[in-house]
């Protein structure tokens, strides 16, 4: 026992003089330690312009606003099943109804909170681009809402803030009433001769030019609520006039893409969607009636085309006089008979977007413009709610919306004696002033969508037939008055979405948002 008891205690000692040595040069190894173990490329910190620049890259219209939003509204259909099932058929594709929600919240709502919230805590904030990124925010904010109807506001996109993963659903109510609120303590907060924000992707750092895009974003923002709160509407909207909208087209907030960040639309119209999408009969109509010097920029038509790939440039024309548009009610199975009265070859003799111009994957994005905002204050002074000549401005809205065009890639640029010989042909009304000026804003929002979707059901034009496709999911409206909840939103966050649905109605396409009454 005593011979084990001596070896134990030669261990025991051998070990304590091992730790003794090792704490005793634990401090040298300790020296530099974070350092060591730090990667010295990875990012601890954001530029706010950066967050802002990806999230106004991500704002985008992409896929989406086909299946549903353009189709909708009755600027283009597409009579295939399959992915792009929407509103060509009237059906919840809750695959496709999901889109403006995902990129909204994960992609431009998240960095803009954050960039705001971090900017907000610096030793010293940048207010100019606190302010900017609010406005940005607020823009996001009215495609969410416009889509869906009550959303997370309040609480939204700040899990990673504050741990909350469950975010509670504000009413449209009162996120309208944080979106004017914000717009207009945002641009109040600009200050020209204040710290620049150099780098950001839409105005390259000239605050007066994000001082007219808040003050126009108030003024859409405003004249969403003509019919639930008109007295607010015409406040905020004599607000935003009064303080200065945008000036020119210089001022159009637009995503100009390049071969680094194409168009998403542009790039399914150039890819595998290229033969199944169509310009709808309504809308070509609607520009072959008045003459309009758009159309034949706009359209292109694969003359005598059987199959998709006849559709080459060696066939195409671009004339006025041959295009038809696709009407509505029919999949491919069911309308060969009326591919037969509209005497054409095939369905894909219809015409089409032009994807070398218009639908060219490196054409702009227009997400606000000079014409829309020149619309809507004409109509806010037939409205009587601000001076001036109604009539005159809505002439100066349908110049800047065809002058707009020379943008696009391509010949598109429209002449301005055909111009000025459309305006004359065309002049506002005396009693028809709200659908002419909306019937207008219909084609100045061509390939946004959300806006010409968002703007249609609040004033109610164009006068436009619903689709008559038999296999709808409508079960009280003619047309689909919102897109559905995400199923991730059911699963994960179904307590709030039930109590959503308890005050705004089922889920579905033809509940309406608070916004859009009769």
């Amino acid at each position: 026992m005593t011979n084990i008891n001596t070896k134990s205690m030669k261990i025991s000692n051998s070990y304590i003089l091992l730790l003794l040595l090792a704490l005793s040069i634990f401090p040298s190894c300790d020296k530099g330690f974070d350092e060591l173990n730090t990667n010295p490329v990875r990012l601890t910190s954001i530029d706010g312009t950066f967050q802002l620049n990806f999230a106004i890259i991500q704002s985008a219209p992409d896929y989406g606003n086909l299946t549903y939003e353009t189709t909708i509204v009755r600027q283009m259909i597409t009579p295939f099943t399959g992915v792009g099932t929407g509103a060509n058929l009237n059906q919840d594709n809750r695959a496709a109804t999901q889109n403006n929600w995902q990129s909204g919240y994960r992609s431009v709502l998240k960095n803009l909170i954050d960039a705001i919230a971090n900017e907000e805590m610096a030793e010293t904030p940048n207010t100019n681009l606190v302010s900017i990124l609010k406005i940005w925010k607020n823009h996001a904010f009215i495609v969410m809402t416009d889509t869906y109807g009550d959303i997370p506001y309040s609480e939204a996109s700040s899990a990673f803030l504050n741990g909350n993963a469950f975010p509670v659903y504000d009413t449209q109510e009162s996120i309208y009433n944080g979106i004017l609120d914000e717009l207009a303590s945002a641009v109040a907060a600009l200050n020209p001769t204040g710290a620049s924000v150099e780098q950001d992707a839409m105005y390259s750092g000239d605050i007066e030019q994000w001082q007219r895009l808040g003050n126009s974003l108030m003024l859409r923002a405003a004249m969403r609520l003509v019919k639930v709160n008109p007295s607010k509407a015409q406040e905020f909207a004599a607000k935003a006039i009064a303080e200065g909208l945008m000036q020119s087209n210089d001022d159009n907030a637009v995503i100009r893409h390049n071969a680094d960040f194409r168009n998403p639309v542009g790039t399914n119209l150039n890819g595998g969607q290229a033969p199944f999408y169509y310009l709808d009969a309504e809308f070509v109509d609607y520009l072959s009636e008045r003459n309009d010097p758009r159309l034949p920029v706009i359209a292109v038509r694969y003359v005598g085309a059987t199959t998709e790939g006849d559709q080459t440039e060696a066939i195409a024309d671009r004339t006025a006089g041959v295009q038809i548009g696709m009407p509505q009610g029919f999949d491919n199975s069911s309308i060969p008979a009326q591919i037969e009265a509209d005497g054409l070859a095939s369905l894909y003799d219809y015409s089409q977007l032009d994807r070398t111009r218009l639908g060219n994957p490196e054409a702009p994005s227009f997400l606000v413009t000079y014409a829309q905002t020149l619309l809507l204050e004409a109509e806010a002074i037939s409205r009587g709610w601000a001076t001036g000549d109604a009539a005159a401005v809505y002439a100066s809205a349908i110049e800047a919306n065809m002058q707009q065009f020379s943008s696009w890639p391509g010949d598109t640029e429209i002449a301005q004696s055909d111009i000025d010989a459309y305006i004359q042909a065309n002049p506002l009304e005396a009693g028809a002033e709200i659908e002419q000026i909306n019937g207008q804003y219909w084609i100045a929002s061509l390939l946004n969508g959300p806006e010409a979707w968002a703007n249609f059901r609040r004033s109610g034009f164009p006068d436009i037939a619903p689709n008559p496709y038999p296999g709808t999911d409508l079960k009280t409206e003619d047309f689909i008055r919102r897109l559905t909840y995400p199923d991730s939103e059911l699963t994960v966050n179904r307590a709030n979405v039930d109590a959503v649905l308890s005050r705004q109605g089922p889920d579905a396409l033809d509940t309406r948002v608070w916004w859009d009454i009769n």
